[in-house]
Order: structure tokens, then C-alpha cells, then sequence
């Protein structure tokens, strides 16, 4: 089943009744203008089992600890946004999965070699989903990059990542002069930060679904990120997220804020349809098949991660 995205911007009190999510909207509780039909319909309500992430993005909203303990027993990701309405924060499950422990061990026990051969497979399958991400929406040459895929070695000794990636972000957004990809850059970075956020946080939900550790990565060792596997894993679905950056701005000529309209377009990340397994899927439900591939290459059952093929 696809789990739902929630988005909260505005002032709202969240609590919970008979494993439901009860949305209410102080606002509309308070104004006399408003009549008591429309107040009684200010309050929905949600089944907690259908919720896959949440999105807190105001100060004024009120959240319980009965919410909270619902959501995350229920693997969901609950985000958290800062004064300039950008994730900042995410919550998951300490556990998801039945044999925890024992996962935790396979994936902590996994060889350098391993590790490193599961690096290759995931920047090849990045690069490609570049290439054709490239392709599709400027029918810019892309035979280099499928090159570049192929050559990619255990562990990409040769960083073949970053040279693809340079010449992909060249030539995607050609219309907007000396762009480069940096998180603190100029228009379209705060899109892509945004859909990159969402798109975390997805596959760090999958992983603690999968009964693995989202802070113990394969490539990404980063002392301070509390989430280098996620980091790894999401790397061949950014091109998911680029493309449907680059559907917003080929509608929008000129740079834009990040509205709630925009907000809205991007929260559908995880229903975003993909290929994987020869399969057509949403997004959140491929995640889980790759990160359940992914504990299967740790224990020995599969050599290869299953990535979607864009």
C-alpha cells in the first residue's frame, strides 16, 4: 500500500483518537466570522496506518506524544522545518523491524570489499539515471556518461561520480547562467534542497523498515550525519527529484520562492512512478524493495542491490 504525505503550514493542533490522527485548525476554531458547519469541518481525521511522512513546517503547530508514539510505530517519518520553511530535523523509529539485532550485525560485519561493491553498483546506476534524466529533458549527448557508468571500478577509485556529475549539472539547466550544484547555492538549489529532503528521508524510513542502521553508510563516513547510509542508497533516485525540478522551472521562466504550491508539487516525491525489477512503482515502494535487497546483499542472499532504472 502507498503511504500517504502530510504537509502542515499552518497553525494546527494534532492529537490522537481511536488510532486516528485528528487534525484540528485552531484559526478556524476561533473565528466568529466563520459558521459552525464550517468549524465542525476544520477537523479531519487520518488512520494512522496510512501515513508514511509528515511535514511540520510552522512554530504554531502543537503536536502530542500520543502522535508521535503512533506515527513512528508505524515507520513513519515525521520532518521538521526551520524559520525558512527547509527541513531541518527528522524523526524515525528506533526500530522497524523484527530481527534488528541481527541485521544490525550483518550490516555492520560487512567486508570492505563488499561495501565497496555495492559503491559501484550505486554510482553506476546513478550515472545512468542521470544520462537519461539528461537526455530526456534536453536531448543533450549523454554517450560519455554512459561510458563513464560502465567504467565505474569497486569503490570508484577514479570518482567517476564527480565527473559525471560535473557535466551533468552543466548541461541540465542550461538556461540559467553559471549554475553549479551547491546547497547553499543561487535558484534552482533551494527546489532541489527541498526534494532532496523529502526524498531522505523516504529512504531512511525504508532502511529502518529494512531492520538497518540509516547512520552506518557504505560509502558516506561523515562523523556528524546521523543518516550516510540514506545518503548512499538515495544517490541513483536523485535524477527522479532532478527531473521533477526541472518540469517546475521549464512552467516558471524566471527564479521563484518556495511556495506552498511548490511544496505541494515536490511532497510527491514518494508517489513519483519508477521502473525497477522490469516493474512500473511508486517511489516509496521501490525504496523498500532496494533497501530490503540491500540487507540481503548483507547477508550473503544477493550480489546486486536492486536500483530503479530511470
Amino acid at each position: 500500500m502507498i503511504k500517504k504525505t502530510l504537509y502542515f503550514g499552518n497553525p494546527t493542533y494534532l492529537s490522537l483518537r481511536n488510532s486516528q490522527l485528528i487534525i484540528k485548525l485552531p484559526e478556524v476554531e476561533k473565528n466568529d466570522t466563520f459558521s459552525d458547519t464550517f468549524k465542525n469541518e476544520s477537523e479531519v481525521s487520518r488512520p494512522i496506518e496510512d501515513i508514511g511522512v509528515v511535514v511540520l513546517d510552522h512554530k504554531q503547530i502543537t503536536i502530542t506524544s500520543g502522535v508521535l508514539e503512533a506515527l513512528l510505530e508505524n515507520n513513519c517519518a515525521v520532518i521538521t522545518c526551520d524559520s525558512k520553511s527547509m527541513p531541518i530535523g527528522l524523526m524515525l523509529p528506533l526500530y522497524g523491524n523484527t530481527t534488528q539485532n541481527e541485521r544490525f550485525r550483518k550490516q555492520i560485519d560487512a567486508s570492505v570489499p563488499l561495501k565497496k561493491q555495492l559503491w559501484q553498483q550505486t554510482i553506476q546506476a546513478k550515472i545512468n539515471n542521470q544520462a537519461t534524466v539528461l537526455h530526456y529533458c534536453t536531448n543533450e549527448e549523454v554517450k560519455c556518461m554512459r561510458i563513464w557508468a560502465s567504467d565505474v571500478r569497486s569503490g570508484d577509485p577514479e570518482n567517476l561520480e564527480a565527473r559525471a556529475a560535473a557535466y551533468y549539472w552543466k548541461n541540465l539547466f542550461q538556461d540559467i547562467p553559471d549554475f553549479t550544484r551547491d546547497r547553499e547555492g543561487v535558484y534552482p538549489n533551494n527546489l532541489l534542497n527541498y526534494g532532496y529532503a523529502i526524498l531522505r528521508a523516504v529512504v531512511a524510513r525504508g532502511l529502518v523498515t529494512s531492520g538497518l542502521l540509516p547512520t552506518l553508510g557504505i560509502h558516506h563516513h561523515n562523523r556528524y550525519n546521523a543518516y550516510c547510509l540514506a545518503d548512499d542508497i538515495m544517490e541513483p533516485y536523485r535524477p527522479y527529484v532532478d527531473e521533477l525540478v526541472f518540469s517546475i522551472i521549464q512552467k516558471h521562466k524566471t527564479p521563484i520562492e518556495l511556495t506552498k504550491e511548490l511544496k505541494s508539487q515536490l511532497l510527491s516525491i514518494p508517489i513519483l512512478d519508477v521502473q525497477i525489477g522490469g516493474k512500473r512503482s511508486p517511489l516509496m515502494i521501490a525504496v523498500g524493495q532496494t533497501t530490503a535487497s540491500l540487507f540481503k546483499c548483507f547477508n550473503g542472499e544477493l550480489r546486486r542491490v536492486a536500483y530503479p532504472e530511470r
